[in-house]
């Protein structure tokens, strides 16, 4: 395993960083404070191939991995996560299905132009009663002629508001259960589809996390994704990867909040001399980062194992769990690091104390983690 990046890589990471310090950071809390989805934003982030990072050039993508996915996540949410979780979800979820499932026809129709950033995508799985239970999917899909009508809501769908091409799952057959829900590629302005209620967040409060709601939408057949049956199970397989990206969002989160806890701790004096010197900080300062370093290679080891095209289910679950709950505990240090100060909105560390929670939650709870992980570690022999 090769646990420094590559030249390439290190110039992927300045070149994000970069754009990020230049176009994202003079509007952080401008744009979280007005809940602001930064759609002026998208053409520069595809200017960049930052719209469809893992995905080969042949269908619209920078053809890169899903260690320099991982970088591009980090490096913009070192900034701002709400600008790197809407990334994510338009890539590793809704991009990310239809290049594990679709048809070649459904790759050149809508993998490529979701890949080069000329369409934002979003992937509609839970439900107001099926969250981290997902096989109890309600909205449904019924064959008529040569449509499928679906009915039926989802929820807590980022970019819904906004999105052109949405993947969402409905069941087909209800009597085989999680074997019978499938998925459908839904496009912007379909009779019957149309966002719901956007939601007044705790943080990430510049993405847009918003309702979905199907009402008689007449599909046509050869919008199914995959297999008639194989929706739930192809959706594991997007969270395996997907969950990368939830590791590499908080890693950047917390990335953030350290840096601006050591920047602070080197400038603020109290007693006489700069808190930095005292070694009650330090040591705090010394466990931030040695978590950090901890998150990132287990982040790096299923990245690079879903580049070697290995199943990630229980490295993707492990990386997700522990950044997303170290990035909880970073934030809360850096806060105490900046003591008042770091309850006021004028420093970064108390935005990224809201917006860290998410990691813990999205993309399946750190419960739903504990549970894959041991069903994985109970199985191996």
């Amino acid at each position: 395993m090769n646990l420094q990046y590559t030249e390439e890589q290190e110039g992927i990471r300045r070149t994000v960083r970069e754009f990020a310090e230049r176009e994202i950071r003079p509007h952080v809390m401008e744009w979280d404070e007005a809940q602001h989805f930064p759609l002026e934003l998208l053409p520069k982030l595809a200017s960049l191939g930052l719209m469809g990072v893992p995905f080969p050039s042949e269908y619209g993508g920078a053809g890169l991995g899903y260690v320099e996915y991982a970088l591009v996540i980090e490096e913009l949410a070192r900034v701002d996560g709400s600008v790197a979780i809407s990334v994510a979800a338009h890539t590793s979820l809704c991009a990310g299905h239809i290049y594990i499932a679709g048809s070649e026809g459904q790759k050149r129709k809508y993998l490529e132009p979701l890949a080069r950033g000329e369409k934002l995508g979003c992937w509609s799985l839970t439900e107001p009663q099926a969250g981290s239970d997902a096989g109890g999917t309600r909205t449904t899909a019924r064959l008529d002629g040569d449509r499928w009508v679906l009915n039926g809501a989802k929820t807590f769908t980022s970019n819904g508001t906004y999105a052109d091409i949405c993947v969402a799952m409905a069941v087909t057959d209800k009597s085989a259960k999680k074997h019978g829900i499938s998925a459908f590629i839904i496009e912007k302005g379909t009779p019957g589809f149309r966002p719901g209620k956007k939601e007044n967040k705790l943080g990430l409060r510049a993405s847009d996390t918003a309702e979905v709601i199907f009402e008689d939408c007449r599909v046509p057949l050869e919008n199914r994704l995959g297999e008639r049956g194989n929706g739930f199970v192809d959706s594991l397989r997007v969270l395996d990867r997907g969950r990368i990206s939830i590791a590499a969002l908080g890693l950047g989160m917390a990335q953030g909040a350290y840096e601006a806890s050591l920047g602070y701790a080197r400038e603020r004096h109290q007693f006489g001399k700069p808190i930095a010197e005292f070694q009650a900080v330090q040591w705090k300062l010394a466990d931030m980062a040695t978590e950090i370093d901890a998150a990132r290679l287990l982040t790096l080891r299923a990245a690079q194992l879903a580049d070697q095209n290995c199943r990630v289910t229980m490295e993707g679950a492990m990386a997700k769990l522990y950044t997303g709950e170290m990035a909880v505990r970073v934030a809360n240090e850096a806060v105490q690091i900046h003591g008042g100060y770091g309850f006021i909105k004028d420093y970064p560390v108390e935005k990224f104390y809201r917006d860290v929670k998410l990691c813990t939650i999205g993309e399946g709870t750190s419960e739903i983690q504990r549970l894959v992980i041991a069903r994985q570690v109970l199985q191996n022999k």
